[in-house]
């Protein structure tokens, strides 16, 4: 039977001489791994103390080093001490105001205002080109 960690105990290992993951609910000492990960040291030290299981999948790892995983196996973690995931909720956006309508306006000036500027000026350019 396999050991079982408590999450805070995985956190703790998590330095270049000590260092633990949690993938897929299970815990891996990669200490003597660190130096031959192909991504570098930090990569596998800035997934410690979390679980690593969706960084680990966003790399997209190749099935070999889904296999040598398991030379590094020291237990399954007791997930009922993993921290709890909040799941983001963007905020409310609030209701609409009667406001509204000059945000329009602006934009309709925004528009409106440069080819007011631009008639007046070949309006002008026009009128002393006759002179």
């Amino acid at each position: 039977m396999s050991k079982v960690h408590a999450f805070n105990e995985v956190a703790e290992h998590n330095k270049k001489d000590d260092c633990w993951l949690i993938i897929f609910g299970k815990v891996y000492n990669v200490t003597s791994f660190l130096d031959d990960h192909p991504g570098g040291d930090d990569v596998l030290l800035t997934a410690t103390g979390k679980d690593a299981t969706d960084d680990f999948e966003d790399v997209g790892h190749s099935d070999d080093a889904r296999e040598m995983m398991k030379k590094y196996y020291v237990g399954e973690i007791d997930s009922s001490t993993l921290p709890v995931k909040h799941k983001y909720t963007p905020p409310a956006t609030p209701p609409p105001t009667g406001n509204q309508g000059s945000g329009n306006l602006s934009k309709i000036l925004q528009f409106l205002l440069p080819l007011l500027i631009l008639g007046v000026a070949l309006a002008l350019r026009s009128f002393y080109q006759k002179e």
